[in-house]
């Protein structure tokens, strides 16, 4: 890992990312692409040390508040995140303002700060999304090597449910002749169900290739499914979208039991309710995109 002194610390929509690169190791990962222009290795963690600092000056000078989302990018709650503290001086920050918050990690690191969140909450609003692809845990430990498995991300999200904060679960990448299974999607989805999420997101039974990310996920595949690799390659050559075959039978399945158990599926719901802030103390709601 290095350190480095960012120069700004929000996106135009209020989205934050502390670290830049990650050490889940999972093997389809997207922020490995070359397009995003990493100067660094993808596990040589690039962390914004100045991060809080930079963060309540930016918050000073909001007009308005809205919500501040994080993990879109890089995981909030890398290990690293025990010693550095980073994410959760931010997060003191944003209750301190007055702020919202939604949070995107893999880890049962953010159960840390389960109180702090709980004030957010109080005050404004807190959501806490967790990505879970892969019901079975010894085939999510190839998949997900470096990180709790989607079980106990179940009781993470459970306990947030517990608490009152409100929770989406992210159902993405599903992986043709992997994990694109209906024992692993309906496994998934009772997760789903027992943790009463708000919503899920989930934009079809696939994942994405782009350049980095593929050689990196093919060389994982002949690692630990030998002879998958050729299989992707015979379908898919050198696609962006990777969809699979059994894309509209999972994906029926997928909007029945949603509808079923009231959960919101529908990506541009979901994301509307995560950007919507809210102040509980004046009865305030405003999106960021109305800022």
């Amino acid at each position: 890992m290095h350190q480095i002194i960012a120069k700004g610390i929000l996106s135009a929509s209020n989205g934050m990312n502390i670290y830049r690169g990650c050490s889940h190791g999972c093997i389809y990962c997207d922020a490995r692409s070359t397009c995003y222009q990493m100067r660094h290795e993808f596990e040589d963690i690039e962390i914004k040390i100045n991060a809080p600092e930079l963060l309540e000056q930016t918050l000073k000078r909001k007009r308005q508040r809205c919500m501040i989302g994080t993990g879109a990018m890089s995981d909030p709650y890398l290990p690293i995140e025990k010693r550095l503290q980073l994410t959760r001086q931010c997060l003191e920050l944003i209750e301190e303002y007055g702020f919202g918050v939604s949070l995107l990690t893999k880890s049962d690191l953010i159960l840390r700060d389960l109180e702090l969140l709980k004030r957010i909450h109080k005050k404004t609003k807190c959501v806490v999304q967790m990505t879970m692809t892969t019901y079975d845990e010894a085939l999510c430990k190839k998949i997900e090597p470096n990180v709790c498995t989607t079980k106990q991300r179940f009781e993470v999200l459970k306990r947030f449910q517990e608490e009152g904060i409100p929770t989406v679960c992210w159902i993405t990448p599903i992986l043709p002749y992997i994990n694109d299974t209906e024992e692993n999607i309906r496994g998934i989805l009772n997760y789903c169900k027992e943790a009463g999420v708000y919503g899920i997101i989930l934009f079809g039974i696939g994942v994405t290739l782009r350049d980095g990310d593929r050689q990196y996920f093919y060389q994982k595949l002949d690692e630990h499914f030998p002879g998958m690799k050729a299989k992707y390659i015979q379908h898919y050559g050198n696609a962006y979208e990777v969809t699979s075959p059994r894309n509209e039978q999972l994906m029926k399945i997928v909007r029945e039991e949603c509808e079923k158990h009231n959960i919101v599926y529908e990506p541009s719901r979901v994301f509307d309710y995560l950007h919507k802030f809210e102040d509980k103390q004046q009865g305030e709601q405003l999106s960021l995109f109305d800022l």
